[in-house]
């Protein structure tokens, strides 16, 4: 007897790779069969954080594309997870534990509920993020002498 398959779907910026980044992608592909993964666009980066990504969108795209554990990597063009449902039917649904009980993510597991789609939440890596390095990096540059 065939046993459907089990599709996961996550998304990030996943701008400068880190650790954190494979946890996520590696945990997420350890719960499912499938696993496709949205990396968001510059312009939608740009609308929702207000700011550009270090790595452009298409070198985040192909880094993505080369991890063992992602079976397709798709452009992530707005935060519509429905519409997101709509085109891929995934069965789970993963993000990062720090979003766990915002009102964003409350809404979203209401949302997929009837669905049948469970929203699974990872553990976030403390002490690290693309934002601590983009940090790390400036703060070594201004030491550095003209």
């Amino acid at each position: 007897m065939n046993e459907k398959k089990i599709i996961g779907y996550t998304t990030g910026v996943y701008d400068m790779f880190h650790i954190g980044h494979l946890n996520i992608i590696k945990k997420a592909k350890a719960l499912c069969d499938y696993l496709i993964v949205g990396v968001s666009s510059d312009e939608l980066v740009q609308t929702e954080k207000g700011k550009t990504p270090v790595i452009p969108f298409k070198e985040r795209f192909e880094i993505i594309s080369s991890l063992k554990y992602v079976d397709q990597v798709v452009p992530q063009l707005d935060k519509n997870k429905f519409a997101a449902w709509e085109k891929y039917h995934f069965d789970k649904m993963f993000v990062g534990s720090d979003w766990q009980g915002t009102d964003t993510w409350n809404n979203f597991e209401k949302q997929f509920q009837p669905l049948g789609v469970e929203i699974v939440y990872l553990p976030h890596t403390d002490g690290i993020s693309s934002t601590l390095l983009t940090e790390v990096i400036k703060k070594v540059l201004d030491e550095q002498p003209d």
